[in-house]
């Protein structure tokens, strides 16, 4: 029998988008591995998980762990609480940082949008303390927030100790690749203007005299690519948070734990490509849904609207999608904008279905991994 799911149809109202996760019969599963310690590739759009290996392991993240740190900033900007043009005054200690860095000098004074952008192109601890101080106050008030806010996004196995990823000096510093998912997810649906700098493969600051290179390779050589963020620590290994879109997909490939940054690439590489290879995104763009005729109002018929539809399914499934409607021949006066008189159906032929109103809401519970 046809499974199906609906979406009311409304009177000049969008209402919020169902989505919907399809899943697939066991016995087409086609296992493969990649070579890191844990691994998630995830849907971006709706969060569905396409492939985890070990993706709730508690791991040093390195530098990925910048991604929470950007999060935070890209949230301060949005929020109208800092602006790109902004100026910040480097402290002494966020100028002593090590590892990467664009080395700024104590009270050395640079603008937030290059200091934003030498976090996300060349990964700069420096930087990234900085942002946190002006941002925080200091690094240990942000990192307070860094992990209240890793505990609203349901982040179940993340502790943070500092802005950077930096794990000399650090006892519990952790991420799961399910949790930089997420977070990368976060950053990129809810503020994509982060896209502008992490898709930069060479820039400069301090008024060209210092060039950027992003330590992203994938950006230049992955078609599609779009970030996010890599990190390497002789504890970590080499991890990476990898995005890239295609055709109206945007997936998030996150790897931890691999040997080399050459094997960590392929890893991130095989994922954004098997991905890609084996799902689509179906959409339905809305809009006008014609008229109804209206009894015992003032006006003999109302315009409709309906809101607009997508959903991850399995390449092939999309030619399946059936759009169905369900509405009376008339509807009763008075009727008002918002209104919802009706249904459309959207039938996929053989999938089992199962709806929700805002899969992000109850990400806490590890999302279900969409079966191939």
């Amino acid at each position: 029998m046809k499974k199906w799911i609906s979406v009311c149809m409304a009177l000049l109202l969008v209402l919020p988008v169902l989505t919907v996760v399809p899943r697939a019969a066991q016995e087409d599963i086609k296992p493969f591995d990649v070579n890191a310690k844990s691994a998630v590739l995830m849907d971006a759009h709706t969060g569905t998980v396409l492939y985890a290996k070990n993706a709730s392991d508690a791991l040093p993240p390195a530098s990925v762990t910048k991604v929470m740190t950007l999060l935070l900033i890209m949230e301060a900007i949005d929020a109208g609480n800092l602006s790109l043009q902004d100026k910040v005054s480097v402290s002494e200690y966020a100028a002593s940082m090590g590892g990467s860095q664009v080395y700024l000098e104590p009270f050395e004074e640079m603008i937030v949008e290059d200091l934003l952008k030498s976090v996300v192109i060349a990964s700069a601890n420096d930087a990234a303390v900085a942002l946190a101080e002006k941002v925080g106050g200091s690094e240990e008030a942000f990192v307070n927030r860094m992990n209240e806010r890793a505990a609203e996004l349901g982040m179940e196995s993340t502790h943070f100790e500092n802005v950077t990823g930096l794990d000399d000096d650090v006892e519990n510093h952790t991420l799961s690749a399910l949790d930089i998912a997420l977070v990368s997810r976060e950053l990129i649906t809810k503020h994509p203007a982060i896209l502008q700098y992490s898709s930069i493969w060479m820039d400069t600051i301090r008024n060209g005299a210092f060039g950027l290179s992003n330590t992203n390779r994938l950006i230049r050589f992955y078609s599609g690519a779009t970030g996010l963020k890599t990190g390497s620590t002789s504890k970590a290994g080499f991890c990476i948070s990898a995005t890239a879109c295609r055709d109206g997909m945007h997936l998030i490939a996150v790897i931890m734990g691999s040997e080399t940054r050459d094997i960590r690439n392929a890893a991130a590489t095989q994922l954004l490509d098997w991905g890609f290879a084996n799902y689509t995104v179906y959409a339905d763009e809305g809009g006008d849904a014609g008229e109804i005729s209206v009894v015992g109002g003032m006006e003999s018929a109302v315009p409709l609207t309906r809101e607009g539809f997508s959903v991850l399914l399995p390449k092939g499934k999309e030619k399946k999608v059936e759009v169905q409607t369900e509405l009376g021949e008339s509807v009763n006066a008075p009727v008002k904008e918002g209104d919802v008189i009706g249904k459309v159906k959207y039938v996929c032929d053989g999938e089992e279905d199962r709806v929700r109103r805002n899969p992000y809401e109850d990400v806490k519970k590890v999302l279900p991994v969409l079966k191939f």
